[in-house]
């Protein structure tokens, strides 16, 4: 029997007037502005401009704010924004190793050229929860001087730990490729398999920061044969240029923050390869090396076929992998189950009764 539904428009207005005003909250409250959430959510903004893939902290800000706190659909109303955008070029690719550093540590090395920088980082508190911050003012809070900006001059040339390692040949090379080749975009074609590295690390980039949390986890638990080094994270301000074809030189286009990590692994070699180490990468926005380092770990157990190494862990997987780590379709297709599903589920129903029906005039014959 159809279950026909009535009265939807109405119910769906008063659901979203509902909405705006749970959104709210209590209105005795000043409401939260932007410029706060961007300041002090800084991590959240973060993971949204990343999964989103946008770098714009003011609408990261807005989109949390609509969204109540919730990530997921903040990720969500990012990504269609986005979808409305002009493209208008593609930019160089980015030199982390000229990068304004604000954090940089290293796993592998103690004594590094530019020297190690713990920055701001939950480290090495103590997890106790500081009651002064419930405050309406942050009580004896000191602010920290400002980083250098401008020319850079304030910060010393920090060369990548892998670049260290490089020239020893104790370390894979970076493979950019021909200079011409086409860098593959997800937001634009659909994913497909096998898939080329720059696909992987973009997918791995707009995945779920907990998904790759969980699978890093694993790899690291023994389910892929994984025993990384961080052999770097640092987090800092990159410039983004792009090639001009009529100019024939970059053009700014101004500085974002990003995190990146380099983990090494120890590789036996192969006919191809001398016994050297091998390169898991991960690349954000904003300040997020937790997702940073689960990318790396994931980047890197995804290449195991091409390293030639059994392959036997969901981590090593890359279909499973790359299909489930999008946190938006992944909430599309578990949340779709809240809408209705009345016909089927009366077909459903409608089986169910002629299969008892079935059991039961078996059983009678059974007795009988």
């Amino acid at each position: 029997m159809y279950v026909a539904v009535k009265g939807g428009e109405r119910a769906i207005d008063e659901a979203h007037a509902w909405l705006a005003e749970a959104r709210r909250g209590d209105t005795n409250v000043p409401g939260l502005t932007l410029d706060q959430i961007a300041g002090q959510l800084s991590l959240a903004v973060a993971r949204v401009m990343t999964e989103g893939s946008l770098y714009d902290e003011g609408l990261a800000a807005l989109a949390i704010k609509q969204a109540r706190g919730d990530l997921i659909e903040a990720i969500f109303l990012i990504r269609a924004y986005r979808t409305t955008l002009p493209r208008f070029g593609i930019s160089d690719p980015i030199d982390t190793g000229a990068m304004k550093a604000l954090r940089r540590i290293s796993a592998t090395y103690k004594d590094l050229p530019g020297g190690q920088i713990l920055g701001p980082t939950f480290d090495y508190t103590h997890r106790l929860l500081d009651f002064s911050l419930a405050a309406a003012e942050d009580a004896g809070f000191a602010a920290a001087p400002p980083p250098p900006r401008g020319d850079g001059a304030g910060f010393p040339d920090m060369p990548r730990v892998s670049d260290l390692l490089a020239d020893e040949d104790l370390v894979e090379r970076d493979d950019p490729g021909p200079d011409d080749a086409a860098v593959g975009d997800l937001t634009r074609t659909p994913l497909a398999f096998p898939a080329g590295r720059d696909v992987r690390l973009q997918a791995l980039a707009r995945g779920d920061e907990g998904f790759l949390l969980a699978l890093g986890y694993s790899t690291q638990r023994g389910y892929a044969r994984t025993h990384p080094f961080a052999c770097e994270i640092r987090m800092g301000f990159v410039e983004v240029e792009m090639t001009a074809e009529d100019a024939g030189f970059a053009v700014p286009l101004g500085r974002i923050a990003v995190t990146e990590c380099q983990m090494v692994n120890q590789f036996a070699g192969s006919a191809e390869m001398p016994p050297q180490f091998t390169r898991g990468y991960g690349l954000v926005f904003g300040h997020a090396e937790r997702k940073a380092i689960a990318m790396a770990l994931v980047d890197r157990a995804l290449r195991a076929g091409e390293l030639g190494e059994e392959q036997t862990a969901p981590a090593q997987d890359e279909e499973f992998v790359l299909s489930h780590c999008d946190v938006v379709q992944a909430t599309g297709f578990v949340e779709h189950l809240k809408l209705p599903h009345y016909v089927d589920f009366q077909a459903e129903l409608g089986l169910l009764r002629q299969l008892r029906a079935e059991h039961a005039a078996t059983e009678q014959t059974d007795v009988a």
